[in-house]
């Protein structure tokens, strides 16, 4: 099978698989009123998500060296299945909603990394880091089709039947991986590294400027997909609504899927100009738009949205400059690994981020303007960490001759 169809084949399966990823954050005006949750209980329950995630993904990725990354891969997928109709039939409050959460974390962990190397098993070279921008830019679209999934089917059917839909859809991903996702590649028992050795990879200063900066880039990332539909509900309801007018999940659908061409094109740009320097300059712009969004939500909906369409464009911008990179500059037989320290401490931000941000609206919840703005702040500030790793660790990467 070729590179190309190898690549097409786990998008899709990626894609079809994350379909319940923002099921929940789509929901969250809802689940505010009818449970009576407060933003810090919400934030929890976004939180949980990439905290399971944080635990499950150094086995599950690293043993990707190890073991055959399809089979990981579909065991998330099931897994995916299983904790969104779980949640669809039996959540009825913050915490049996919090078991399902958790599970829905460990599943994000068996599908993306490990479908991550299995790409990069099988698509070597110099197209190679095109080939893993075009899945990491995927996420976007998995992302995209949940929020609009949740959306519409809650506007029909109502919220039980948003989840059992993600959890069908996520269903076909494993049709897509049984019928065309090849097997993936060993290092064999063999070996004589240890299967979590992480010292490598923790020695490569290169390798870790682009896993800080990513997680920097997914403090602010993850904040924005978990609380964006709650927030531009708040700005829609403080002034009439125009005529024309998307809805708060429809955005955000709208966000996630200029993600896709924002992180190729960012990785373009990247490979011609400069992967380090590009990706500082995009972190950059972004930290420094974020409060302007925040801040916004009193102006009219309709410039508000059209903020957030080109915020979103900077916050993903880099995403897949940033995984190209940490692939790239793997130790040698320690892809795995790489991609495990890459994805924990990245997701390990992601877990924070949005606990912070429940954290900070329910603080300031008697001005709630001020709540968002502040909010907002905070994934900048998060950010802007991120160009720091990246002069600092790759400028010292760079003198000690690293990949």
């Amino acid at each position: 099978m070729s590179p190309l169809r190898i690549t097409l084949a786990l998008c899709g399966a990626e894609i079809l698989g994350l379909a319940g990823f923002a099921t929940f954050a789509s929901l969250l005006p809802h689940f505010l009123e009818i449970w009576d949750l407060s933003h810090t209980q919400a934030g929890w329950l976004s939180a949980i998500y990439y905290g399971a995630y944080v635990l499950a993904v150094p086995l599950l990725t690293a043993g990707t060296d190890r073991l055959d990354a399809r089979r990981i891969l579909l065991a998330g997928i099931l897994l995916g299945t299983l904790a969104a109709l779980g949640f669809a039939w039996a959540a009825r409050g913050f915490w049996s909603a919090l078991v399902f959460r958790l599970l829905a974390g460990v599943s994000l962990a068996g599908i993306y990394m490990p479908g991550l190397k299995l790409l990069s098993d099988h698509v070597e070279g110099p197209l190679q880091s095109r080939y893993v921008s075009f899945y990491t830019a995927s996420f976007s679209i998995g992302a995209s089709l949940s929020y609009l999934l949740a959306g519409e089917v809650n506007q029909r059917a109502g919220w039980q039947w948003a989840f059992a839909a993600a959890g069908l859809v996520t269903l076909a991903g494993a049709g897509v991986v049984l019928a065309w996702a090849p097997r993936g590649r060993t290092s064999g028992q063999a070996s004589p590294r240890p299967l979590m050795d992480l010292r490598p990879v923790l020695r490569s200063r290169t390798a870790m400027a682009y896993i800080l900066g990513y997680a920097a880039h997914m403090w602010e990332l993850f904040s924005l997909r978990s609380w964006v539909v709650a927030f531009l509900e708040y700005s829609r309801r403080l002034a009439p609504v125009e005529a024309w007018s998307l809805s708060p999940t429809q955005v955000a659908a709208l966000i996630n899927l200029i993600g896709l061409p924002a992180s190729i094109l960012g990785n373009e740009i990247a490979r011609r100009r400069g992967r380090r320097a590009t990706v500082v300059r995009i972190m950059l712009v972004s930290a420094l738009l974020s409060p302007l969004v925040g801040f916004a939500a009193p102006l009219p909906y309709g410039l508000v949205v059209l903020l957030s369409l080109v915020y979103g464009v900077f916050v993903l911008g880099d995403s897949a400059s940033l995984t190209a990179g940490a692939v790239a500059s793997a130790p040698a037989g320690g892809r795995g690994a790489t991609l495990a320290v890459h994805s924990t401490l990245g997701f390990g931000a992601a877990f924070l981020g949005p606990l912070a941000v429940g954290l900070v609206l329910d603080g300031l919840a008697l001005r709630p303007g001020l709540a968002w703005g502040a909010a907002f702040l905070l994934m900048g500030a998060g950010c802007a960490l991120g160009p720091l790793a990246l002069q600092r660790l790759g400028r010292d990467g760079a003198r000690r001759g690293d990949p």
